[in-house]
């Protein structure tokens, strides 16, 4: 069965608590994950993964059974019901993975995992990125509708919560590209387009991205100074 209203409403409530006292996004994805195994009983696994356009998935998981799962469908792209649900926006759920002809991939992981049901549940946040968020349960005899009612209500709450952090993480990011940006107009004494060209052709040659450059050359500024 599932949580009370009034349950729900404090699982909510410490949901919330939870990840928006995460650092990164990276870290809420793992406290969404651990919180959705003690969320609901019978979950022995919940997975999460966004994806973005042009950048690889990012994904956390907690819970020994559906490891395997998990690798095949977002490490070697197999198929299945988090991809499933992240592409179609759509709830899909399998009462019993390892006799599910949609994904016979997956069938051998599940039998040996002792893995039953899944549920994957989109994630659709407004900042360009889709995902899911899969509960895996160790008995055929889930998920039933409370389970899906309680996940529903998880996955709607983590989308605010994971876009405020998106949008925190974009202010944090270019309020140190800024900095940097000034850093190199002192150092040169360059204007400001060639100060981002400079940032720009750094981060190219050393295959980073410009915030991680950012960040160094404005740590070794702090220790010149």
């Amino acid at each position: 069965m599932g949580p009370h209203a009034i349950e729900l409403a404090g699982l909510l409530h410490e949901l919330t608590a939870r990840l928006l006292s995460a650092d990164t996004l990276g870290q809420a994805l793992e406290r969404l994950a651990v919180f959705g195994v003690g969320a609901l009983p019978g979950v022995v696994r919940c997975s999460v993964v966004l994806i973005g356009e042009g950048g690889p998935l990012i994904h956390a998981g907690h819970g020994g059974p559906g490891v395997a799962i998990d690798k095949l469908q977002y490490t070697a792209g197999t198929d299945g019901p988090g991809l499933e649900s992240a592409r179609s926006r759509a709830l899909v759920t399998a009462p019993d993975l390892a006799a599910d002809a949609r994904w016979p991939d997956l069938a051998h992981a599940a039998r040996t995992e002792g893995v039953h049901a899944v549920a994957a549940i989109p994630l659709d946040l407004p900042r360009a990125e889709v995902g899911a968020l899969s509960l895996y349960f160790g008995t055929t005899d889930a998920p039933g509708a409370d389970h899906l009612l309680t996940g529903m209500a998880l996955a709607n709450q983590s989308e605010l919560l994971l876009d405020e952090l998106r949008r925190r993480e974009a202010k944090s990011s270019g309020a140190t590209v800024d900095r940097a940006i000034g850093v190199i107009i002192a150092q040169r004494g360059c204007g400001v387009q060639e100060a981002y060209d400079v940032l720009r052709d750094t981060a190219q040659r050393l295959g980073l991205d410009r915030q991680a450059v950012a960040d160094r050359l404005i740590a070794v500024a702090a220790r010149n100074a």
